[in-house]
């Protein structure tokens, strides 16, 4: 109960709509929300040094690989010193889903971030359906959207 809880506080100032952004990860590669049209997108800011996001990791990269037809992770590495120790850390740890280089851009087109890690969740359609600060379990994430799916659209 209290893993929903977390998961499910609303920004109801986003929640009328579709949000957009164009993000580029550390391979160079973009991610427009609009080309996940049809999967859940789970957008998680983070640090190498913040324990709680370490601890989160393996249920994200976990989520990513078990349901990638339906869900895509997408990492903001907030690491502001020094991006090749966030790539070194990605490597080591073998993060799967792609890693963006944190900056006030992405953030200007994510979303505020009150403490690490922070989680943007949006749905099928592109509207963003919860927000979370602090750690997330798989179970957590999986929960919701289940929830979500049985209930029927507003």
């Amino acid at each position: 109960m209290l893993k929903r809880a977390l998961l499910t506080l609303f920004l109801l100032a986003f929640a009328g709509g579709a949000a957009a952004f164009d993000l580029v990860d550390s391979q160079g590669r973009s991610h427009r929300l609009a080309q996940y049209k049809g999967k859940w997108v789970l957008v998680n800011y983070w640090a190498t040094w913040c324990p709680p996001c370490r601890m989160e990791i393996p249920d994200l990269a976990a989520l990513h690989r078990d349901k990638r037809n339906n869900l895509v992770v997408l990492g903001i590495a907030m690491d502001y010193q020094d991006p090749r120790e966030v790539l070194e850390f990605a490597k080591r740890k073998a993060i799967p889903y792609p890693i963006i280089l944190g900056d006030d851009r992405v953030v200007d087109q994510v979303g505020p971030v009150r403490g690490l890690p922070t989680t943007y969740l949006y749905d099928p359609q592109g509207k963003l359906v919860a927000y979370n600060v602090g750690a997330l379990t798989r179970d957590a994430v999986e929960e919701y959207i289940g929830a979500r799916k049985k209930t029927p659209a507003r």
